[in-house]
């Protein structure tokens, strides 16, 4: 038991780290909403938060993956949280519309950083017996946050005002940032061997992707799919407010309670998964969490009342962080470090491009058809390319990329 606490030492200030900047993300949600709003009065501004992100993302991906591999992880992860501090630390300053929505921007920028980083520590960082049981215990660091975080906010904001929460919400960051200060740096980085980041490199970078791609042609359909699944869940979230309220017929305090629910529902999964992660192999946590979760989405997209839209909403709350732990712990075995950076920024490349045009085309089938109709169409579509996802995983064929039989691994399964 003591050998056991010593050797997830490292990764619980990692999951320490993470949770904090987690919580610090959902606090931030919430002050900068209620700000926006207050500037202008305007629900397509609010709305525009929803697109500032997938947009920075076209135009860094590009370049951000060759600026990380040949750096360190850890390094930047810090910076990262850092400048966000820094930036959110600003946000009460602006005195523009114009000039909040430049400071999201540079955090959007930040976060680019941050996400294909933050993955190539974490797999450098936490060995692959570990990885199924780290990978849980982030979800439900991740689905703590979302219920702890916009009350956090919301309290702070009712006890201050807009302007000391966004203050102490910078220093969360700055928090995560003295974490990970504590932890080992995992590579050795040679200055002189940095290539510089030019518009030659990238291209390199960019053609190195796409030779892996060529080359593990079953991981990166695995992964890309995935997205692409996933983007029927995006564009359904983005109307959630409006399709609960005016389709369904929720008052706002029902609404509130519905997502504290599937909070609730989030973390009583994380929970659960950690305790089971080792007994249940990661092809089956994927496809229980893909089949459960577009269920979820079907019965949100026919639902008639509170109770009803309820129980969709706890489907997909438990069974995503299933979804979410699998396919990380897939992905981090199947992707070598050495070029996880290049792979996460151009995967994540494709998904902003598909995001805004999911975000464009919702809004646009919600004018010619029904808004009803069209959620519906979008959950029966997801529950048809998760079922077809399921037999791709489940496949004999390619039972390889998912095998858990080293020592490591056995040793894991014993504690």
């Amino acid at each position: 038991m003591i050998q056991t606490l010593k050797d997830w030492k490292v990764p619980a200030i990692l999951l320490g780290s993470l949770g904090i900047a987690s919580i610090g993300d959902f606090i931030y949600l919430v002050a900068i909403n209620i700000i926006v709003y207050q500037m202008t009065g305007s629900a397509a501004a609010v709305a525009g938060l929803w697109v500032i992100s997938p947009l920075t993302n076209i135009v860094t991906k590009f370049w951000t993956g060759s600026f990380i591999d040949y750096r360190s992880k850890k390094k930047i992860v810090m910076v990262s949280y850092v400048l966000r501090a820094v930036f959110i630390a600003l946000i009460p300053f602006a005195s523009s519309l114009f000039a909040v929505y430049t400071i999201l921007v540079l955090l959007s920028i930040a976060k680019a950083f941050f996400g294909p980083a933050s993955m190539t520590y974490v797999t450098m960082l936490v060995p692959p017996a570990k990885r199924k049981r780290f990978n849980s215990l982030r979800s439900f660091t991740s689905s703590g946050a979302f219920i702890i975080g916009p009350a956090i906010g919301g309290l702070l904001i009712f006890l201050t005002n807009i302007t000391v929460t966004l203050w102490l919400n910078a220093a969360f960051f700055l928090i995560a940032a003295f974490l990970l200060s504590l932890l080992p740096e995992t590579e050795k980085i040679v200055q002189e061997e940095i290539p510089a980041l030019t518009f030659s490199q990238v291209v390199k970078d960019f053609n190195v992707v796409l030779d892996f791609m060529a080359d593990k042609k079953y991981v990166s359909a695995i992964y890309l799919s995935y997205l692409a699944v996933m983007l029927f869940s995006f564009a359904m979230d983005v109307q959630e407010v409006v399709f609960t309220q005016q389709v369904i017929g929720l008052s706002r305090v029902e609404y509130s309670l519905l997502i504290s629910i599937t909070g609730i529902g989030s973390v009583s999964g994380a929970l659960f998964l950690t305790f089971i992660s080792n007994k249940i192999s990661i092809r089956l946590m994927i496809i229980i969490g893909m089949l459960m979760m577009s269920g979820g989405y079907v019965i949100y997209a026919f639902s008639w009342s509170f109770v009803s839209i309820t129980v969709g909403f706890i489907v997909l709350g438990f069974f995503n962080v299933f979804l979410n732990a699998g396919i990380a712990t897939f992905y981090q075995n199947n992707i070598p470090v050495s070029v996880m950076g290049r792979v996460t920024s151009v995967f994540q490349l494709f998904q902003s491009v598909f995001q805004i045009i999911f975000i464009l085309a919702m809004g646009f089938l919600a004018d010619i058809i029904s808004l009803k109709l069209t959620i519906a169409s979008l959950a029966i579509i997801m529950s048809i390319a998760a079922i077809v996802y399921s037999f791709a995983v489940w496949h004999p064929k390619y039972s390889r990329w998912y095998k858990e039989d080293t020592e490591d691994l056995k040793k894991a399964r014993m504690i």
